[in-house]
């Protein structure tokens, strides 16, 4: 029997308790890509490759508005292919949860947002139309409403000028997604007429909460986005301008720190692994206190017994290891179809390179008690059962 062979059999000689153990291993490394995935995500810098879109909004907060004279300004930067000012409206219809509302110029979204798919008609009724509103298409089938309907919805931030924050707006048109990603993200999305609340709302019909421009080339992005901030650096509307990707990862940041909620929770998960394979390892060595003692009586000395209870711990957290994290790739891409650009994540090289490093570390910090264990046994003492 080869070295190899003779490892992982002594890792089989208990099946179940193996078989359970390496359970517990692949199910912490399939949390730990998604989750370690996920904290890339939140702790990652600006990352302006590829992209084809710039949000820009107030540098203290995206809650803080910017005027609207900041539009023409920015239509004139060399690059821009377009800029589309949207204003967060705070939307709830009936008594459901509130549902994410927008006032826009109609005209502005269009090019803006070519992602979006609706007849040509429709946009121009959206156009054409003050109190025109459209919906997505899973957020118009879940309510059954219909081109044409009077849609009432409430603001919780912008009363009318009469002071009351009950709105009524015409459905002029449903839009799609141009493709899966884009369509899942119709399931809560509306947009009203920018004209038609700026001229109804008792304040804040003179600003936009954030500005998106549409580039003419990806390569220009992180020139276009220093220039847009070096424009306005020491103004009263100071600007932070970064890729849409970027934007809505911060957005999702406004939660909590989501990164030190994941990293809590990875040490959680590691800390009961640890436990888990480290009490397997130590019965596993008691239960084989003779065999230690054979293997050195055969000529095997006390740095090869400890190999071999080091190899096997390595063994079975990394055939664990490898499993679990070959099913949180998969899992990952799942995710991140089905998330879209709201929560890009992706179980890549370097989420796979932390993982054999957490391997070795783990399969090091469980095996080296016990091995240095069956290092230290006395044949006799081993044989007689001392």
């Amino acid at each position: 029997m080869t070295k190899t062979g003779f490892v992982i059999a002594n890792l089989f000689h208990k099946k179940t308790r193996t078989w359970l153990t390496l359970l517990s291993v692949v199910m912490a490394f399939v949390l730990f890509g998604l989750l370690q995935s996920l904290n890339l995500v939140f702790s990652a810098g600006a990352d302006f490759v590829g992209a084809t879109r710039l949000v820009t909004q107030s540098r203290v907060s995206f809650t803080q508005s910017l005027p609207m004279r900041m539009v023409p300004e920015m239509d004139a930067i060399p690059g821009v292919r377009s800029v589309m000012y949207q204003q967060w409206f705070g939307a709830v219809y009936q008594d459901n949860p509130q549902i994410f509302a927008f006032a826009v110029d109609p005209e502005r979204l269009h090019e803006t947002y070519p992602e979006w798919v609706m007849p040509e008609e429709h946009w121009n009724a959206f156009r054409d139309t003050r109190t025109g509103m459209i919906a997505g298409k899973l957020l118009a089938d879940q309510y059954g409403w219909k081109v044409g309907d009077r849609i009432p919805v409430q603001s919780n931030i912008f009363p009318q000028k009469n002071n009351s924050k009950d709105w009524e707006f015409e459905l002029v048109g449903i839009f799609d997604g141009q493709d899966e990603q884009w369509r899942r993200q119709t399931a809560g999305s509306i947009y009203i007429n920018h004209a038609y609340f700026a001229e109804a709302a008792l304040f804040g019909g003179g600003m936009a909460g954030i500005f998106v421009l549409r580039l003419e080339d990806p390569e220009m992005a992180e020139s276009i986005a220093a220039l847009v901030d070096e424009r306005y650096l020491n103004s009263s509307d100071e600007t932070k301008t970064q890729t849409e990707k970027d934007f809505q990862v911060g957005f999702i940041k406004q939660l909590g720190d989501i990164g030190m909620i994941v990293r809590w929770i990875l040490f959680a998960v590691f800390f009961t692994l640890l436990l888990v394979v480290g009490n397997t390892m130590a019965q596993s060595v008691r239960e084989r206190v003779p065999q230690f003692a054979v293997l050195k009586t055969l000529g095997f000395s006390d740095n090869s017994v400890l190999g071999f209870v080091l190899a096997e711990t390595l063994a079975l957290c990394l055939i664990g290891g490898v499993v679990g994290l070959g099913l949180a790739t998969a899992l990952g891409a799942v995710v991140a179809q089905a998330a879209g650009p709201m929560l890009p994540i992706a179980v890549d090289a370097r989420v796979w390179m932390a993982g054999v490093v957490a391997i070795f570390v783990l399969a090091l910090v469980v095996g080296l008690l016990p091995a240095l264990r069956a290092r230290r046994l006395k044949i006799i003492d081993a044989l007689a059962g001392r």
